[in-house]
Parts: C-alpha cells; structure tokens; sequence
C-alpha cells in the first residue's frame, strides 16, 4: 500500500528542522511574555491571588519539578545507562529544594546549589542516555 506524501514527511526535508522559522517563532514566544509577564504578575495582588514567596505555591512547584525529575531520570537509569549518579545528584538538589523551604533564611545559599545539582543531574542523565543508546544490556527493558 502507497501513501501519498501530501500526508507524511517524505522527502530530503524528512527529520530536518527550519531553524530559522523555530528562531522567529521562540524570539516571538520571548516578546510577547516579556511584555504581558509584568502586566500578569502585578495584576495578581488586586484579585487576592499572591504567588511571589507562598508557601503552597513553591511546594506544588517543588513537587511537580520532584515528579517530572524523577519520572525523567528513573526512565534514563532503567532504559539506557543503569548509573545511580544522575539520580543520587538530583535527590541531593531535591532535598535542598525542600531544606530550603524549611530553613527560609538560609533560601540564597540552598537555591543556587540546588538548582546546579538538578541541571546537572539531568545534563548527565541525557549524556548518559545519548552514549549509551544503542549499547544496552541484558537487563534493559526494551
């Protein structure tokens, strides 16, 4: 059975990327939340609604960024690379993420340091991935 390349990717353009029309549109993407983020953010106070330095804000944040980490780096370690590393670094910035929320005064000296922890971790994580992607072992899950 043919299929009509009007409906797939077909072609010497296959699997290529318009750098210039994904630039236009991110420097687009760019201006526009530079210009309404300030107008949004400041008009959140009038409606009661206080985002900057609550609690249950950063927690639901610090939660989600937990869930997607993790979710990420589980399925690197299972899948492709089996080292412990990525992982352990990011549930060392994980829990500075929490000391943080715990000791408010000491935020400027955990943040910085959790933040370089969960980007490296997941730098290391895909680099891990990309070495390791067709070099798996026995016990890989696929």
């Amino acid at each position: 059975m043919q299929h009509r390349c009007s409906y797939y990717i077909c072609g010497p353009m296959a699997g290529k990327i318009n750098w210039d029309a994904l630039g236009i549109g991110t420097s687009l993407a760019c201006a526009i939340h530079c210009a309404l983020l300030p107008l949004f953010l400041t008009s959140l106070p009038v409606l009661g609604i206080e985002i900057i330095d609550n609690v249950a804000f950063e927690y639901v944040m610090i939660a989600l960024a937990l869930c997607i980490g993790s979710f990420a780096l589980i399925h690197g370690f299972r899948r492709h690379h089996h080292s412990l590393l990525p992982l352990l670094i990011f549930i060392v910035g994980m829990i500075l993420l929490f000391a943080k929320q715990q000791w408010h005064e000491y935020q400027f000296w955990f943040l910085p340091i959790a933040v370089i922890l969960i980007v490296w971790a997941h730098l290391l994580n895909f680099r891990y991935c990309r070495v390791h992607n067709h070099a798996h072992a026995e016990d890989c899950n696929h």
